[in-house]
């Protein structure tokens, strides 16, 4: 089984600073074990890299409870779908389209089984990979108003930068890979 540590090692060097950054990030104490996992799993789904989901998945379980495990899930694919929606009304350029209801289901988001909090921590985390500033917006005003730190909301975004620098890095040394052999 791939574990994160030897995909962290496989990376190349010119991603040195993506190997340290993850290294730090594991180490850091500004997020809760809950948090920090809780993102890692939501971030890695939302990066579609398979080798690096089912590590984190496959570790995740160890550090979270089955019901968190299953929240942070729960946030990487209801903001698959708002990330997109929500991205849309506020690009396309009509402001009509923000004043109409989305007719999606969200139940989720009211009952995700976890801390309010980490749950929406989770779902800013998957906006940021997704870059719907709509959602980001959103679950950041949430956050605050819950009280949580600024440093906490940064450290999760950051998980959610390395994450995403990882997977891409793994899917261009494939590609690399694949076109010379």
């Amino acid at each position: 089984m791939t574990t994160l540590a030897l995909l962290r090692d496989r990376l190349p060097d010119y991603a040195k600073d993506i190997k340290l950054n993850l290294s730090s990030l594991l180490n850091d104490q500004t997020l809760s074990p809950q948090q920090l996992w809780g993102t890692l799993v939501a971030t890695a789904l939302a990066s579609r890299q398979t080798e690096l989901s089912a590590a984190i998945l496959a570790e995740a379980a160890g550090q979270l409870t089955p019901a968190a495990l299953e929240a942070a899930k729960a946030a990487a694919s209801i903001m698959a779908m708002n990330n997109i929606y929500y991205r849309f009304t506020h690009l396309a350029g009509n402001p009509e389209y923000a004043t109409m209801p989305a007719r999606l289901r969200m139940n989720v988001i009211g009952k995700p089984g976890v801390e309010k909090a980490d749950f929406e921590l989770w779902s800013l985390a998957v906006s940021a990979v997704n870059g719907c500033g709509r959602c980001i917006e959103a679950h950041d005003a949430v956050l605050k108003h819950a009280g949580v730190p600024i440093e906490v909301i940064l450290q999760a975004v950051r998980v959610a930068a390395v994450v995403h620098a990882v997977a891409a890095t793994l899917d261009g040394e494939a590609a690399i890979a694949q076109a010379a052999g």
